[in-house]
């Protein structure tokens, strides 16, 4: 779980300190509250995310203004600084001999692969996966690695020819230039080169009045006309104020607010089907043997100790995913028996399949997806609600690499794993996530112990209509509830000082908290 202030990285420490090391600290995914939701009921997206382009000078304080934009936000969504350092074409043997020599003109705007900056821009505005280039600096060469980047509100890019491109500029929100002294642009390139480039001061200056200079007056200054605003390369506190409170006030205009629109829609629906059935054709559930109601009577059992619990959550688990199995496309295989016999059976056919787990109340169905697939590779998504207005905040994504990559992920099966299914709220984040990676509606199968059927699985299913739930019951009731807050003391806090929550009834209670505490 992640700290209470729900901060986090997508970059693991290792992957960004790799990272860092290429490229000057300069792509950053900032610590943050969480992505909110940036779609509708419809489970379409309706907001794209806000995109800042910072253009100046080289060593103009770009990198520091976009820092300095961020800290004045103070508690915002997920914000990433996307640098164009990290899309320098890729050199032949003979240009990076010259680069080492001077030689290399890198201020040019031929040396930036402008297509794949705004190829890769484009993805994350759109709030789709992208993977960035890694650009090493001390071999002056574009790495074989790619850095992946993904759920970003809020984008900041910075460089030189930031605004020179029109293709760049037209998937900007807001234009920044920054205005700085050459003399001190100078000092500080110098002072920076030297001491993460490794280079020398001699050969700093001699590539300063080559190229920097030149590229400056023809290229760099001549896109302060496209800016919004100029800030100033240093002092400039009432600049970022201003630039702070629009991206702000732009946040609020995008925020959605539906969770509890959800719920009461889901009531409607389900009030008018009398005949008790579920509502969709895609809502699996499990044959109601004595068998099964047999364990779903343990684990409702408040009383049962959790060794029980963990034996038949396992056992549950495992009958769920074997039946959400039946839904992958198989072929036919023919083996040979011990006996000498040809026999016609059946194997998977699918080129990838791979499990993506809510935590954490999601764990417990990783075990019995493991038992029926031994060496599936599992992801996993953090949502929690948000202590004010209950929605849905998507505060951590890891997934594996065949879902990483869009042309891998077109081709997974995906078993998408939570307990239960109550509000819907986190399903809908967790469907809208896996779409945004170019996962096929019909290739995601929702796993789950527990759907209400008075919560917003009627509106997940109408936003959602290929995706297949498979569930081992259905309950009816889902109660409106206030979660208090206490403060470090564990005192409450003032009247009506708290937020709504829905419990599911009868329900299994906490899943999560039951089998792993």
């Amino acid at each position: 779980m992640l700290a209470e202030d729900h901060t986090h990285e997508f970059f693991d420490d290792e992957s960004q300190h790799s990272l860092e090391s290429h490229q000057s600290k300069k792509n950053t995914l900032l610590k943050s509250h969480g992505r909110p939701p940036w779609y509708g009921e419809d489970g379409l997206p309706i907001c794209d995310a806000f995109v800042i382009g910072i253009a100046g000078g080289s060593a103009s304080g770009k990198t520091h203004v976009a820092q300095q934009i961020v800290r004045s936000l103070g508690s915002v969504p997920t914000v990433v600084i996307l640098s164009q350092d990290s899309f320098y074409k890729r050199h032949t043997a003979e240009e990076i001999a010259l680069a080492h020599a001077n030689r290399i003109d890198f201020d040019h705007p031929d040396a930036i692969d402008m297509p794949m900056f705004a190829a890769c821009l484009a993805d994350l505005k759109a709030c789709r996966q992208t993977n960035i280039p890694v650009y090493s600096f001390a071999e002056h060469q574009r790495l074989n690695e790619t850095k992946y980047l993904y759920g970003a509100a809020i984008i900041i890019t910075e460089g030189i020819m930031a605004l020179h491109h029109p293709d760049l500029r037209s998937l900007y929100d807001l234009k920044v230039f920054v205005q700085c002294d050459s003399d001190l642009m100078l000092a500080r390139r110098i002072q920076r080169d030297v001491k993460e480039r490794g280079r020398s001061v001699e050969g700093v200056i001699e590539q300063y009045l080559r190229y920097v200079k030149p590229a400056f007056d023809n290229f760099v200054s001549p896109t302060a006309r496209h800016a919004d605003i100029v800030v100033p390369g240093s002092n400039n506190s009432v600049a970022i104020d201003l630039i702070s409170t629009h991206i702000r006030r732009q946040m609020t205009e995008r925020a959605r607010h539906f969770r509890k629109h959800m719920v009461s829609q889901s009531v409607e629906c389900c009030l008018s089907t009398s005949d008790g059935n579920p509502v969709s054709k895609n809502l699996i559930v499990l044959p109601q043997t004595p068998q099964l109601k047999g364990i779903y009577t343990i684990l409702r059992d408040g009383t049962s100790n959790r060794q029980d619990f963990i034996f038949f959550v396992d056992r549950l688990a495992t009958f769920l995913i074997e039946k959400a199995m039946e839904h992958l496309p198989h072929r036919p295989k023919t083996v040979t028996t011990p006996t000498g016999v040809d026999c016609i059976g059946k194997e998977l056919d699918v080129k990838n399949v791979c499990g993506v787990s809510i935590i954490r109340s999601g764990g417990p169905l990783t075990r019995g997806l493991q038992r029926v697939l031994s060496d599936v590779a599992i992801g996993s998504l953090l949502v929690q609600s948000d202590a004010n207005t209950g929605e849905p905040l998507l505060l951590h994504v890891m997934l594996p690499k065949c879902l990483r990559e869009r042309h891998l992920a077109v081709d997974t099966w995906v078993f998408l794993l939570d307990a239960q299914i109550g509000t819907a709220a986190s399903a809908f984040m967790a469907i809208r996530t896996l779409l945004d990676h170019g996962v096929q509606q019909d290739h995601i199968i929702f796993v789950t112990f527990l759907v209400a059927r008075a919560g917003g699985v009627t509106v997940l299913q109408r936003a959602f209509p290929k995706v297949k739930i498979v569930t081992g019951a259905v309950d009816e009731g889902l109660r409106e509830a206030w979660l208090e807050r206490y403060n470090e003391k564990g005192e409450g806090q003032s009247e009506g000082d708290g937020r709504k929550v829905w419990i599911v009834e009868p329900g299994m209670g906490q899943i999560g908290d039951r089998y792993y505490l």
